[in-house]
């Protein structure tokens, strides 16, 4: 809990401070609401990050008190059976369609619920374990004292959306878009762009300030924990905002109106599914990219590279050539895990896209989390920001 009040305090600490001294699609983002077919067939013995997620949402409502680990052992077996039975459903332990599509609104963080005739917000937020206030704050234009029969609403369940304590995979990120723009009704989300795979590089700005921030995360496939501390910072701002409290001690609310915070949590989402996921014979770079990892399908500990094996931190025009001699001064001088710096500047679409967007917006302060290390760096060559 301290280290995630410290990593808040320098978020909002380097906002105030840069901002200070320099004088897009709305409502929920659903990239696709069914992930049915990536997690209908856990059973006993599978494992892997769909595990993880599945022990965390099962945590989340009660049912499973073990470690998320992502090994669907006894626990998970018994805590899926327990839910089964509690949703009228055939009691096998397996996670198959209809489990699936049970157990998909908590996954989300939310449901949809028609107004019946007799409804009160009172009585909506007991029946789903939510309350009146999150349920105002993800539907403004319904008004508790005039509820329309027949309206269809969101009701987001009464816990945090993003977790700390699974692997975050792209997947992930996209399920918790979705959850956070269903409930924060005033998140925008927007892209940059493409990764080689085709994935959207996605983005989430708060606040509607004439000054303008860029936050970008995770462009080394390994530091993918950069992602997770974007997405929580993204969510405490919001409820802050939302609820008026203060975050750290700052006024989120004035915040809000005077500064725009544009963020991109992964820059690197194919690099990502290759370190928690693995290397997919349906990839189109298959056999390369066993030939750049050194003939080796394990990805998991050292790829910090894009699909093809370009380090995007290394892709950008800032002192490209003088980065490549230091690579060719290691014998990296080809794709591989880490520092192949590409064979020109901005060769790749990660880096092409997120440059692009940043040179076109002008954004008063720019920053790129990493996960090495305990440092700030600023002024680049000692270059001073105009």
């Amino acid at each position: 809990m301290k280290k995630r009040r410290i990593v808040t305090v320098l978020f909002l600490i380097l906002l105030i401070f840069f901002v200070c001294n320099f004088s897009l699609l709305k409502g929920i983002y659903i990239y696709e609401r069914n992930f049915a077919e990536y997690i209908m067939n856990l059973r006993f013995y599978s494992q892997g990050t769909d595990v993880m997620l599945l022990q965390a949402t099962l945590a989340k409502l009660g049912y499973y008190t073990g470690d998320v680990d992502g090994l669907y052992g006894f626990e998970t077996f018994s805590a899926v059976k327990k839910f089964q039975s509690d949703n009228s459903l055939t009691p096998d332990g397996i996670v198959g369609p209809k489990t699936y599509a049970a157990l998909e609104p908590y996954i989300y963080g939310f449901t949809y619920h028609t107004i019946k005739q007799g409804d009160t917000l009172y009585k909506i937020a007991v029946q789903y374990n939510s309350t009146i206030k999150s349920i105002q704050i993800a539907n403004p234009a319904v008004k508790a004292d005039n509820l329309q029969v027949g309206a269809e609403i969101i009701v987001p369940f009464n816990y945090d959306v993003v977790d700390t304590n699974i692997n975050y995979t792209y997947k992930i990120l996209q399920i918790d878009v979705s959850g956070l723009t269903a409930r924060y009704p005033f998140l925008e989300v927007f892209t940059v762009g493409k990764s080689v795979l085709g994935r959207d590089l996605i983005g989430l700005k708060l606040g509607i300030g004439e000054k303008k921030v860029f936050y970008a995360a995770a462009h080394h496939s390994l530091e993918w924990i950069t992602s997770v501390v974007m997405m929580k910072f993204v969510e405490d701002y919001a409820d802050a905002y939302a609820n008026g409290k203060t975050l750290s001690g700052f006024d989120i609310r004035k915040l809000f109106t005077e500064v725009s915070i544009y963020i991109v949590p992964m820059v690197n989402p194919d690099g990502i599914e290759l370190v928690l996921n693995g290397l997919s014979p349906s990839n189109p770079n298959y056999n390369n990219l066993i030939k750049y990892n050194n003939g080796s399908t394990d990805f998991s500990k050292n790829w910090e590279a894009n699909n093809n094996g370009v380090d995007l931190n290394h892709n950008y025009d800032a002192s490209w050539e003088e980065a490549k001699q230091a690579s060719a001064a290691l014998g990296i001088t080809s794709p591989g895990p880490t520092r192949w710096g590409g064979d020109y500047p901005f060769s790749e679409p990660e880096t092409k896209g997120v440059s692009s967007y940043v040179d076109t917006s002008n954004f008063q302060l720019v920053l790129s989390y990493n996960s090495h290390g305990e440092v700030i760096f600023y002024n680049y060559l000692n270059i001073d920001v105009p």
